[in-house]
This record gives structure tokens, C-alpha cells and sequence, in this order.
């Protein structure tokens, strides 16, 4: 996350001196991808320890509900980044 807060002060900076119009996207397309990595691992980490845990959580209680939002919520984030 300091990479990619280095990298957009890095822009806005380019875009204070007036730097070239591609550079510029040419780094923003990089600060894209920065984050998309970082979104990724974070819903792999949800995926691998909240809904695994609200599953064990659910076969403990006998109560399906507690996996199923916790799949709607990883579904939801997922769809947010597929806008």
C-alpha cells in the first residue's frame, strides 16, 4: 500500500509539472494494477479465513445462514471490482 500511495504522489506530482498526457496514463494503468493485486488478495484472504470459518461456524450451529452471507458478502465484493 506505501508503493502505490508513492505512485499516486508520483502522478499528481507529474501532473503538476505538466508531464506528458501518456506518461501520466501510463501510470495511472500501474496504480490500476497495484491495486487490483491488492484486491484480489484480499478476497482470497476473506474467502480463505472468514468464509471458512463462518462455514465451520454454520456446521457447528446447524444454522446454513451464517455461510450463505458470508458468500453474499465475498460475491458482492467481487462483483464491485468486476464493474
Amino acid at each position: 500500500m506505501k508503493r502505490i500511495e508513492g505512485q499516486v504522489r508520483g502522478v499528481a506530482k507529474m501532473v503538476d509539472d505538466d508531464k506528458y498526457c501518456i506518461d501520466i496514463l501510463t501510470q495511472i494503468s500501474a496504480i490500476n494494477a497495484a491495486l487490483h493485486k491488492v484486491s484480489v488478495q484480499l478476497i482470497d484472504d476473506h474467502i480463505g479465513r472468514c468464509v471458512v470459518d463462518a462455514a465451520k461456524s454454520s456446521i457447528e450451529q446447524g444454522d446454513p445462514s451464517i455461510v450463505q452471507d458470508k458468500i453474499a458478502e465475498a460475491t458482492a465484493a467481487i462483483s464491485r471490482l468486476v464493474r
